[in-house]
């Protein structure tokens, strides 16, 4: 059986950056309409509000999208020289908003900036019938921003600026997705204790797990990571930089298709991941592929689950243990044509840690995946 990993939890009792959850990400992407159907049509997202030219926007378009807890935003330009197309143009889609839920966004701008943040947006109202709504943002690595969101005074369908956006006649299934369980940021070498440090000064979380070239890597290549956590827990952000290896590792692929430090994977929760797993196979997502020999120790590594092995085998779903229960992970492919950004879906049964125990499955995974594209 794999060696128990302890969480080390952060405490609420100092906790100056209160933050309720993640309110919502934003992706800038090349065709928001098209990129919209793909996620509800794939993952199983459903409409839920629009801001465009409808709206009075004239340089750019957002579709919102949802399931359960989740809300993506996909945002493209509507002309030529915008800084969302340049942002595109350089990086590819991704991720550029992380907005976090909070009761008081000046409060924790102001809070931040004091602590040393790089200042994206000072408070901002605005308002419509239903309400209003105050956003603040700051920069964390790369040209990522986190957006402090407080929406308590809100009742709208999202936001003022946006309208309900209502497609009857197409709305699939939701596959099972709940909410954000963390998201991971890859950063260049030398920079993670950087950022590490940032999350400590700025907003207060706290390092709960660490993990070295010995616990992260393969024959070829290898990589090092700490995952943050706020006081509540419910934000979690490890943060990825390459180590040394024989073989340009997925850490450096990511950076130079991106072109900087960015989001390298979201990690989405369910509750039933073998029958959400077979959703998404069923709608055209593509996973990792994962040897089966995985299987032949599984049981022996893990102790006893509830879940049948022949069925995770066959769909490729990974197991890991700590000392406070289980989890089953599992790793879509690229969903950007650029090799970067890719999902996660997890179920976690009492375990709070990350997977160290798959490690070297999953990342044997992706050099096969690495090696295919020739960047390995």
């Amino acid at each position: 059986m794999n060696t128990s990993v302890t969480i080390n939890r952060p405490s609420t009792d100092t906790d100056f950056m209160p933050i309720n959850g993640t309110d919502y990400l934003e992706f800038y992407v090349g065709n928001a309409k098209q990129t919209a159907l793909f996620y509800k049509s794939a993952f199983g997202f459903q409409s839920l509000a629009y801001a465009g030219l409808e709206t009075g926007l004239k340089d750019k378009e957002s579709y919102v999208i949802a399931q359960d807890k989740i809300r993506l935003i996909l945002t493209s330009p509507l002309k030529s020289g915008t800084e969302i197309g340049k942002h595109i143009d350089k990086h590819g889609d991704g991720v550029k908003v992380i907005a976090l839920w909070v009761d008081d966004a000046t409060y924790a701008y102001e809070t931040a900036m004091q602590r040393g943040a790089k200042s994206y947006m000072e408070p901002f109202t605005t308002t419509d019938k239903d309400g209003e709504v105050v956003q603040s943002g700051i920069y964390t690595y790369g040209e990522t921003v986190h957006m402090f969101t407080e929406r308590k005074n809100y009742n709208g369908v999202f936001m003022p600026g946006f309208e309900e956006w209502k497609t009857p006649h197409y709305n699939p299934e939701s596959v099972g997705l709940k909410y954000v369980d963390h998201m991971v940021g890859n950063v260049a070498l030398g920079e993670m204790n950087r950022w590490v440090e940032f999350y400590e000064k700025v907003m207060g979380f706290k390092q709960i797990l660490s993990f070295d070239d010995n616990d992260i890597s393969t024959e070829y290549t290898a990589l090092m990571s700490k995952v943050m956590s706020n006081g509540n827990g419910r934000i979690k952000f490890p943060i990825n930089e390459p180590a040394a290896g024989l073989k340009k590792s997925q850490i450096e692929e990511y950076l130079d298709f991106y072109e900087g430090e960015g989001v390298q994977h979201v990690a989405v929760a369910t509750d039933d991941i073998i029958t959400t797993v077979k959703n998404l196979r069923s709608r055209g997502i593509e996973f990792l592929n994962i040897p089966s020999t995985y299987y032949d120790t599984l049981q022996a590594r893990v102790g006893k689950i509830d879940e049948d092995i022949e069925s995770l085998n066959e769909l490729g779903i990974l197991v890991d243990r700590d000392d406070e229960g289980y989890l089953l992970q599992i790793f879509t492919r690229s969903v950007m044509p650029r090799p970067t950004m890719f999902f996660e879906i997890i179920q976690r049964k009492g375990a709070n840690s990350f997977g160290k125990g798959n490690f070297k499955a999953l990342f044997e995974a992706i050099e096969r995946e690495q090696e295919l594209r020739g960047t390995l």
